[in-house]
């Protein structure tokens, strides 16, 4: 794989499950989260997001984010996971809960995307309804490993560099297909994402988010079983 959208390409929709998120009581199947992302990239894609673009998403250990996440990626945008600060000039689109959109000062360049309660503002795009009815297929865009995909205040990583820090995870501890890794760190630190949110998928393993998640490996927490800081060195 070179890029994270070869992740989620065709061939790797299954019935094995890929994300499962207890706090809001869902599950992803590989083939349910491969559309979901598919869909989140093509809408981000009518909201003007390009390669290179940022893409501000919530920290937050529900299923959206993540989506987001892969959905950014097969488009070549910056995701950029965190507080108020993650918004600047080149953020094209603004992903977050309904109720935090006042925390967030977005510009007139900025598409705002609220998921949750339905927004009251008609020019907030209301995740649950503009994605649910977007195109189910792989958007066609061309993504190179050297192409950014994540950002944070002190350092952006390329598809090359998340993968290969994913990779360095799943073949230090063993991931597989059967593996659940339990993500319990926030995904303002590169090495969770790397660990907690890219490693499972690349495994085949399942992915389950929140605070008090338990699985075969902890990404994140006290507890954690990865030295998540050490993947990018």
């Amino acid at each position: 794989m070179d890029v994270l959208g070869d992740a989620i390409d065709r061939q790797r929709r299954t019935s094995d499950i890929a994300l499962r998120a207890p706090a809001v009581g869902r599950t992803y199947d590989y083939r349910r989260f491969c559309t979901s992302a598919w869909k989140v990239g093509n809408f981000l894609r009518h909201l003007g997001v390009r390669s290179g673009a940022g893409v501000a998403v919530a920290d937050d250990p529900i299923p959206e984010p993540v989506l987001t996440f892969y959905g950014a990626a097969l488009l070549g945008s910056v995701v950029r996971f965190g507080p108020a600060e993650s918004v600047g000039d080149d953020t094209r689109a603004l992903v977050v809960p309904t109720v935090d959109l006042g925390e967030y000062d977005a510009g007139p360049s900025t598409k705002q995307v609220a998921y949750g309660s339905p927004p009251d503002d008609p020019t907030v795009s209301y995740f649950e309804r503009d994605v649910w009815s977007e195109n189910p297929t792989e958007p066609p865009d061309h993504v190179t490993p050297a192409d950014p995909l994540l950002a944070t205040p002190e350092a952006t990583y390329s598809h090359g560099d998340v993968l290969g820090a994913a990779t360095e995870v799943v073949d230090d501890h063993g991931l597989a297909s059967d593996t659940t890794v339990a993500v319990r760190g926030s995904f303002t630190a590169p090495g969770v994402v790397a660990a907690g949110l890219v490693a499972p998928i690349l495994a085949g393993g399942t992915i389950v988010l929140g605070a008090d998640s338990t699985g075969d490996l902890v990404v994140g927490g006290a507890e954690s079983d990865v030295a998540t800081s050490a993947h990018f060195d």
